[in-house]
Order: C-alpha cells, then sequence, then structure tokens
C-alpha cells in the first residue's frame, strides 16, 4: 500500500524523479502525548501539555521519510479542560488549512480522555474531503516506553497515505491509535491505562497501519464532513449528561431545567432503561421543550426507539448507538442548527 511510482512527464525531463511528499499539518492540543514527569518509570503523576509540537516531532525522525510537516501549537491542555471555545478554534483552523492548496491534510495531538468527543465534533463538521486523523499516547512522553512516537508517525502516514493514493478519503475524520485506524464515530476509550485503549465494539475498526503500509477492511457508512449538515456555530446550546442508578433522585434534571438547559442527554441503565423518580423529571422537561436523549452507559449496543422507555409518549429521542458523551456533541450541533421537536432531533440521530 505504501507504494511510489514516477510521475508522467511529458516534456522528458527528470523522469525517475519521485512526486513531492505530502504536506500534512500537525496541530497539537497537549495531552498526554505532550506529557512529562520527573520520573521516566512514572506514567499517571506526570503533567499533560508540556512538550511542544517541535519537540514531539523531533522525537520522531521518521517523519521526515513520510510527509513535509507543517507544524502548529493550537493549545497545550490536559484534554480533560477542553471547553467549547477550543472546539470552535480547532475546527475554524482544521477548515481553514484544508481549504488551502499548500495542506494535503491534518493530524492532530490530543490527550485521550476526551479525544472521542472532538473527533467526532470534527467528523460532523470538517468541510473538506482530505484527511484529518487524530492521535494520542496512554503514557507521557518521558516514559520509558512511551506510545506516543509511534502513534504519531502512524497518524502522519495515515494522513500522508489518504492524501497521495485517496485510500483514506470518504472516510471522514479518522483516529489512528496502536496500529489500528477508526472512525470518529464509533471509537472510543476502553481502558484507563492500556496502550491499545481506543476501541470501536460494536462494529470493530476500520483498518489497520503499521511499519508504513496502510490499509482498509471496510468503509464509513453514515455522512459526515461534507455531507454533513452542520457547522460551528460559535454560541453553544447548554446540553448536560446525567445518569440513572440506583435510587437516583430529580435533583440534578430539575437544576438543570431551571438555569435553561436546551437539552439533555440521559445515560440510562441497560437498554437506556431510567428511574422512574429521573424519568418522570425528564418528561417533564421534555414537555417544556427541552431536548431529551436517551443513551445508555453500558458501553456498547444500540438503543432501538421506545425500547426500554416509551419515547414516543415522553417525547424522548433515542441516541441508537451513540455513547451519552457523543450524544450531546450531535445535540449540540442539531440544536444550533435550528432543529427541535423530538421527531426532528430522532432523524438527525437516525442519520448521523
Amino acid at each position: 500500500m505504501n507504494t511510489s511510482s514516477s510521475l508522467p512527464n511529458p516534456s522528458g525531463q527528470n523522469q525517475n524523479a519521485r512526486p513531492a511528499l505530502p504536506r500534512i499539518a500537525v496541530l497539537a492540543t497537549g495531552g498526554t502525548i505532550a506529557g512529562a514527569a520527573a520520573d521516566a518509570a512514572d506514567t499517571s503523576g506526570y503533567q499533560a501539555g508540556v512538550v511542544g509540537v517541535d519537540q514531539l516531532l523531533s522525537a520522531v525522525p521518521a517523519l521526515s521519510t513520510v510527509a513535509r510537516i507543517a507544524p502548529e501549537q493550537v493549545a497545550s491542555i490536559d484534554s480533560k479542560d477542553m471547553a467549547l471555545p477550543l472546539w470552535t478554534t480547532l475546527a475554524q483552523r482544521i477548515n481553514t488549512l484544508l481549504a488551502t492548496d499548500d495542506v494535503d491534510g491534518v493530524v492532530v495531538t490530543h490527550g485521550t480522555d476526551t479525544l472521542e468527543e472532538t473527533a467526532y465534533l470534527l467528523h460532523l463538521t470538517v468541510k473538506s474531503d482530505k484527511p484529518v486523523v487524530l492521535t494520542a499516547a496512554m503514557r507521557p512522553a518521558s516514559a520509558l516506553s512511551a506510545d506516543g512516537p509511534l502513534n504519531l508517525l502512524n497518524a502522519v502516514t495515515v494522513a500522508a497515505h489518504a492524501a497521495a493514493h485517496g485510500a483514506a478519503r470518504g472516510q471522514g475524520v479518522l483516529v489512528a491509535f496502536n496500529n489500528r485506524v477508526h472512525s470518529a464515530r464509533d471509537v472510543v476509550k476502553t481502558s484507563t491505562y492500556a496502550v491499545d485503549a481506543f476501541q470501536s465494539p460494536e462494529i470493530g475498526a476500520l483498518g489497520w497501519v503499521q511499519d508504513g503500509r496502510v490499509e482498509f477492511q471496510r468503509g464509513v457508512v453514515r455522512p459526515h464532513t461534507l455531507a454533513s449538515e452542520f457547522s460551528i456555530d460559535a454560541a453553544w446550546p447548554h446540553v448536560e449528561v446525567v445518569a440513572s442508578y440506583a435510587g437516583v433522585s430529580r435533583i440534578a434534571v430539575d437544576a438543570l431545567v431551571a438555569a435553561g438547559v436546551r437539552g439533555i442527554v440521559v445515560a440510562g441503565t441497560g437498554n437506556g432503561s431510567i428511574h422512574q423518580s429521573l424519568q418522570q423529571a425528564l418528561a417533564e422537561a421534555a414537555s417544556r421543550g427541552v431536548a431529551v436523549v436517551r443513551s445508555s452507559r453500558v458501553g456498547s449496543g444500540h438503543l432501538m426507539r421506545n425500547g426500554a422507555a416509551a419515547d414516543d409518549a415522553l417525547g424522548f429521542v433515542s441516541a441508537g448507538s451513540l455513547n451519552p458523551y457523543k450524544a450531546r456533541v450531535l445535540l449540540m450541533l442539531a440544536l444550533a442548527a435550528g432543529v427541535t421537536g423530538a421527531a426532528a432531533l430522532q432523524k438527525v440521530f437516525d442519520t448521523y
């Protein structure tokens, strides 16, 4: 898959010359991949986001054989602190870069805590078919067996391969992690420590990347990027997540409604079932115009409409296979686009 060939040369000049390497912008936002600790054996007591993008790149000399790199430090945060204004900045910057002829693709280095949310947001708001690949690390840059350098090399390899051969075009935003390539819609973090922390539990990875070779086993079906109706809006609607569990009260829902939230995503038990006291509060919220989306805290599977709750009667929306945090991303984008009402919102969740 990682092949090269001579370009047609009607003029007859330098017929053995190879085409120029793709130009890939690497946007750094911080995270564990840019973390450092005083002790190389310490993989938990480190400070995230303290290693700059130039230092990250210098640790991977092989990048120069894969692409021409254009580095940019967008932020230096622990991704647990990801905020909506930074999402706006990141999405707008990526769209600006990809709109130029000088950039063939983008790689984003990110913290693992909220990577799946950022990836899905970009999946729905990037307006280009050029490759966008997110990557991260479970161990800081200072660790004995840091996984960041290889993940970064693989992410650039996927982006460069797509730019040169088009194999990853049309797949939306991708996540390259531990030699696998995932769709932004499907991928979730499944471990607190393992280097294979990112998985696509329901339907598996899109493909893999190893030793410079990229191979896709399946494609993305649902619309994204250029086929998405959504764009970044600086005025993010207020949407929160609540959970159902044994003995839960309605206090959180009542407080959120009083605070003026536009939407609530509930992380239900099992097939999205909701404790009766919480369900009553959410039904009252829905009757007052608050969008209520029913998801599950389980970690995999999908929710059928009117499955574990009478959605039609209560005015709820089923999140399908989206976890609560990705469901929040989609709900915010839909509300920002002016989509309201359970029926219209259900169509959005069935589509994306």
